[in-house]
């Protein structure tokens, strides 16, 4: 207890120190804590809400009709009184008004008496859901009303029939992502499905059955039973606990992404804490000093030191808990037009547990180093201000080991994918190194250049001084705007690659749904000659003969093989299609069924030419052998194929077909209007208005984790604070000297500000070519576009990063310039 009333006099004597440290620590957990506790938050919420998320106790899913056997047992139980049902059809088609002068793209729900077993569907008027939609009318959404104008009461032809809008829609409970679907929502009662004409053969409609299980104790078991009667892979039988939702999927891969940035924010502020906490022990090297001459033992020391790292870190941990809480609320703030209405958060006490326990881990980590330097404080070389003797090298290869195997051991419990944490700790760790590099390679040509004017050489002499962690602050700045810097060039090239630069003689225009009869009068009602795709919808089975794990395959984060895939039939290449693997399309010497795919296949799951793969269309099996492996030009935005089988194969398969057309913006809304009137089965997709919905998506993401990786900017800027005030001694002197031989305080000011000037530039100008060649190599190689480097823009993100560091490096400087020589040389004379 002898330690504490000295450590807080020591504190509140270095409290800009200490402050700086325990905001550090308090950085490094705050957005880590944040993520992983509005992740656990949100799933907690999700699974309290998942009956009114998916307004069922069961859902069964398909894309095809539902197999008879799992009908006859939906229809056993119904019969036994064991469940009720309801069917939904859910499909886009394009909604006309009744003049046919405006058309709008629509996502349909045809939905039973019945819909929602849970939750409501709120309509404007107040009206019950279920008394107000009945046949021969419709509920719509406002934005329908409004493109097409037309008001509650109006008829609305959808399909081959019109319908009355009868009340509009303001919230329904098992609605999907807004932002990832197009169109505005139209609900019709089942009886007009038939007379909309639009379920022919290969129309994309997604069937869905709700079942409302009149014990809730048997839901498992009732669930468990459908399984078994469905013979079909393409059917899903998922309970409300156990059935995946477009939000927590988009929720999982956002927040995956996030905790990335999470990581790597908490190893920038870990190098900060060590800074910090070096500046604090070099402020109190003459309290050691006197301590171990009236004979303090080293062990002691660092028993006392430690108490001062622990009782600092504790207010750390609890700074950066608190503001974790603040943090998950902002960002359900800036995501809440992509949750659920009426999501409840709350605080996920295991995240706050799991946080302590980080903090108090990453403090005793980066903490070491320092800790142990202590030893190495000499009485008699700190009283004649002699330089410090070095430590030996294996504390620093420990701490690093430590560090890393820290790091890697977190990235893997929160990656839960063990190849993944290697690849982005190997990434990291590369990225600090590279910076760590050419940091000191700039500051050895820094002090080697024979500068003339004098401010400028004086504040290249200051970046030297001794204790002013001029390297650490390049490298923990170099790192946190590398990734800041290379996240917005990235962005800005997929924007003027596939926003800006929309190509003109690219499809824009893509016609869906179309029968193979219909294709005559379509080229007609075109006016001009028009290319056909076919399209057969079909799931992959199985490859060389091993069934495909479709649960392994769904828990991929990106594009997996247990979904269904559009297959094609076609003689030749497209012209943005080569072949990288064969020599043609398909061999003449095989007799056996043949396809050729795409290089993308490949790249999910290792085929070659000569393997085998099964597919089944609309049940029926067909195992073919790969032929070829194409690529293609990934910056085209024509239609593509993943696999594409000979006509001879595949022409006599149930399918539909489409075609892209390049249609000007003026006579794109005139054609919807005029396909759809002829053909109402046709739906027409404005891809240039998609692309755009995307666009406003990726803008919305991108500066959320902008937001974020500011916090690792901030970890840099507090070790500038640190080392001014660690420093503050030798900077007064000189601030004193420059004054006593005559310069004036501009002199000073110009000497410190270029001194930040450069710590700035050099930082911003180190991060700017790693995010160049970072953004380079993903969009070139990874994502396979043209590469703008945008120097306007990353001139000005390098003089904001300079404006920055130069307010907060004066600011911190602010009272050393105010010192006057005559009470400074008073002041010595006490001493």
């Amino acid at each position: 207890m002898r330690h504490i009333p000295m450590i807080l006099r020591q504190v509140r004597r270095s409290y800009r120190q200490a402050g700086l440290f325990v905001l550090c620590v308090a950085l490094s957990l705050a957005t880590l804590t944040a993520f992983s506790g509005f992740a656990r938050s949100v799933s907690r919420a999700l699974l309290e809400d998942a009956r009114t998320l998916h307004a069922a106790d069961i859902i069964i899913r398909s894309h095809d009709p539902i197999s008879a056997p799992l009908v006859q047992a939906v229809d056993r139980l119904a019969d036994q009184g064991r469940i009720v049902q309801a069917n939904i059809h859910e499909f886009y088609s394009v909604v006309r008004a009744p003049d046919e002068k405006a058309s709008v793209l629509s996502r349909l729900k045809v939905v039973e008496a019945g819909y929602p077993f849970y939750g409501q569907v709120t309509l404007k008027s107040g009206r019950p859901f279920k008394q107000v939609l009945s046949p021969g009318a419709c509920i719509v959404e406002q934005t329908l009303l409004d493109r097409i104008g037309l008001k509650v009461g109006d008829r609305l032809k959808i399909g081959y029939t019109n319908l009355t809008v009868d009340d509009v829609v303001t919230a329904e409970p098992d609605r999907p992502l807004d932002l990832f679907a197009f169109g505005p929502r139209v609900f019709i009662h089942s009886s007009d499905l038939d007379a909309l004409g639009l379920m022919t053969t290969g129309s994309r409609i997604h069937r869905v059955v709700l079942l409302k299980v009149m014990d809730p104790l048997q839901v498992d078991a009732i669930a468990a039973g459908l399984k078994q009667a469905s013979p079909f892979d393409g059917e899903s039988v998922d309970t409300y606990l156990t059935s995946g939702s477009v939000v927590k999927r988009f929720l999982d891969n956002f927040l995956f992404f996030l905790k990335l940035v999470g990581l790597f924010i908490l190893i920038v502020s870990g190098l900060g804490i060590q800074s910090t906490l070096t500046a604090l022990f070099n402020e109190k090297q003459r309290t050691i000093a006197v301590m171990k001459t009236v004979g303090a033992s080293g062990r002691f020391i660092n028993t006392h030191f430690m108490l001062m790292v622990l009782v600092l870190g504790t207010a750390g941990t609890g700074v950066g808990i608190l503001a974790g809480a603040a943090v998950q609320g902002g960002l359900a703030w800036m995501l809440g037009p992509l949750l659920p209405e009426g999501l409840g958060l709350t605080i996920a006490w295991t995240g706050v547990v799991e946080a302590v326990m980080l903090g108090f881990t990453v403090v005793a980590l980066f903490s070491f180093l320092p800790l142990y330097r202590l030893r190495e404080m000499r009485p008699v070389a700190i009283f004649n201000r002699l330089p410090s003797v070095g430590i030996a090298r294996w504390p620093y290869f420990l701490s690093g080991l430590l560090v890393l195997l820290f790091f890697l051991a977190l990235v893997l419990w929160h990656m839960r994918d063990i190849l993944f944490g290697f690849y982005f700790v190997g990434a990291v760790v590369t990225l600090i190194l590279a910076a760590a590099l050419l940091a000191q390679l700039a500051l050895w040509t820094m002090k080697r250049l024979p500068v003339r004017q004098l401010a400028l050489r004086q504040a290249i002499r200051g970046l030297f001084r001794r204790g002013n962690a001029t390297r650490a602050i390049m490298i923990t700045l170099t790192v946190s705007l590398t990734v800041i810097f290379g996240n917005h060039l990235i962005e800005k090239n997929l924007n003027a690659t596939f926003v800006q630069s929309f190509p003109a003689d690219s499809p824009n225009a893509f016609f869906l749904d179309i029968q193979p009869d219909q294709t005559e009068a379509f080229s007609a009602a075109i006016g001009r000659p028009v290319q056909f795709y076919p399209i057969v919808r079909a799931r992959i089975t199985a490859v060389n003969g091993e069934a495909i794990d479709r649960s392994r395959e769904g828990q991929k984060r990106r594009d997996n093989l247990s979904r269904v895939f559009n297959l094609t039939y076609r003689e030749t290449l497209l012209d943005d299609e080569t072949l990288i693997d064969g020599d043609t399309l398909f061999r003449s010497d095989w007799t056996e069924p043949q396809v050729s795919v795409m290089d993308t296949i490949v790249e999910m799951r290792e085929m070659k030419i000569g393997d085998r793969i099964g597919f089944k269309i609309q049940g029926v099996p067909l195992t073919a052998r790969i032929s070829s492996i194409r690529t293609r030009d990934s910056r085209s935005l024509s239609p593509f194929f993943y696999f594409v089988f000979p006509e001879a194969i595949m022409k006599q398969a149930p399918h539909t077909l489409f075609a892209a057309l390049t249609v000007s913006p003026g006579q794109m809304g005139p054609l919807q209007t005029s396909i759809v009137s002829r053909f109402p089965n046709i739906s027409v997709i404005d891809m240039s208005q998609t692309i755009g919905i995307l666009a406003r998506l990726m803008a919305r993401l991108s500066r959320i984790v902008r937001v974020f990786s500011l916090f690792s900017i901030a970890a840099g800027l507090l070790i500038l604070v640190s080392a001014v005030f660690a420093t503050r001694a030798e900077r007064v002197v000189e601030s004193v000297y420059y004054k006593i031989l005559g310069a004036g305080r501009r002199f000073v000011f110009t000497v410190f500000a270029l001194e930040n000037i450069l710590i700035g530039l050099l930082s911003s100008g180190l991060a700017l070519a790693l995010a160049q060649a970072g953004a380079y190599w993903v969009c070139t190689v990874r994502f396979d576009i043209g590469y703008r480097p945008f120097f306007p823009i990353s001139l000005t993100m390098v003089g904001l990063t300079v404006l920055l560091t130069v307010t907060v490096g004066m600011a911190a400087s602010r009272s050393i310039m105010a010192k006057k020589p005559v009470a400074y040389l008073r002041e010595q004379q006490n001493e």
